[in-house]
């Protein structure tokens, strides 16, 4: 199976895992990247050198290429952004923002620079800077949100740049990697379904409330203040949208979700914790290892593309 980001990115398959916030360490990264995809280990809100510390022992698991997701949002992200050219890191996407300030630092260190973009407009922009490929991600997904569905601006990124597309947003299996390449995506970002990778180090609390999921077991918390996030259903997010109903400002309902993540992925509270993932996790129904799920979605997909 070759395309465009498989060749740049020097993978066996068109399949890459998401940048997840706590998530995507260094185990799940190397595991995904050992199994033919490509790993990404998250930046999130760390300093420079916890992610360096990550860099170091995903090497140290693996010698296929695997990436670092620069959050910009982060207080940390301009030494994040130097660590990846300090470390030899060859392949960088980024997340909520614009990475114009880094473009030239990456690019002269030869990084490859694939941005997650919501619009078509963001998509030409990151094109016209020199992005050599886009994560063209839908609302489906989880974590930060944009407002486009998959099926709609996956197409429309695809028609308005001439660099390689990425789809992401509701692809848990290999009806989704095909449906994506159907509408010229040449691979797929996918993160719901490697939470409960067996290689994953989220609390299994966590990963059993995504199996048990169901389709409208998903809540998007923070539209009213234009910080949209999908997780699942809890305590928090009923509070949150309630609280959000009555006109609460910003600055009121950060309190519920400070460190929220965290609580949920490494101390497993899926009660009062944010509990990041795509509207895809009624279909995510088992925990398996990332190579057992990279072989079953590409062998379903091909089956779909008559590739094989």
């Amino acid at each position: 199976m070759k395309t465009r980001i498989t060749e740049m990115l020097g993978i066996e398959y068109p399949i890459i895992q998401g940048g997840m916030a706590w998530v995507a360490e260094h185990n799940l990264a190397a595991a995904v990247s050992e199994a033919g995809g490509f790993g990404l280990i998250g930046g999130a809100n760390a300093p420079g050198e916890v992610v360096r510390a990550e860099i170091r022992k995903a090497k140290e698991l693996t010698d296929k290429p695997f990436g670092v997701n620069v959050m910009l949002l982060s207080p940390h992200a301009e030494d994040v952004a130097k660590v990846v050219v300090e470390e030899g890191i060859k392949v960088v996407t980024t997340g909520a923002g614009n990475p114009e300030k880094y473009m030239d630092m990456w690019k002269s260190a030869g990084i490859k620079v694939i941005p997650v973009v919501a619009s078509v407009a963001l998509a030409r922009r990151m094109e016209k800077y020199g992005a050599d490929a886009v994560v063209a991600e839908g609302t489906e997904s989880g974590g930060h949100i944009g407002e486009q569905t998959t099926m709609t601006l996956v197409p429309q990124v695809v028609d308005a740049v001439s660099i390689p597309v990425i789809a992401a947003g509701g692809i848990g299996d290999g009806r989704g990697i095909a449906a994506a390449f159907m509408l010229g995506a040449e691979a797929v970002q996918m993160g719901t379904r490697f939470v409960v990778a067996k290689e994953s180090i989220v609390h299994a609390n966590y990963k059993q409330r995504v199996i048990k999921a169901k389709d409208i077991d998903s809540a998007v918390t923070g539209r009213s203040h234009g910080h949209p996030v999908r997780c699942l259903r809890n305590q928090m997010t009923r509070e949150y949208v309630k609280l959000e109903q009555a006109g609460k400002s910003f600055e009121e309902l950060e309190y519920l979700t400070l460190g929220a993540l965290r609580n949920a992925v490494m101390d497993g509270d899926v009660t009062n914790g944010t509990v990041m993932a795509g509207q895809i996790a009624g279909m995510v129904s088992k925990e398996q290892t990332c190579k057992e799920m990279i072989e079953e979605m590409m062998t379903q997909a091909s089956r779909l593309m008559h590739w094989s």
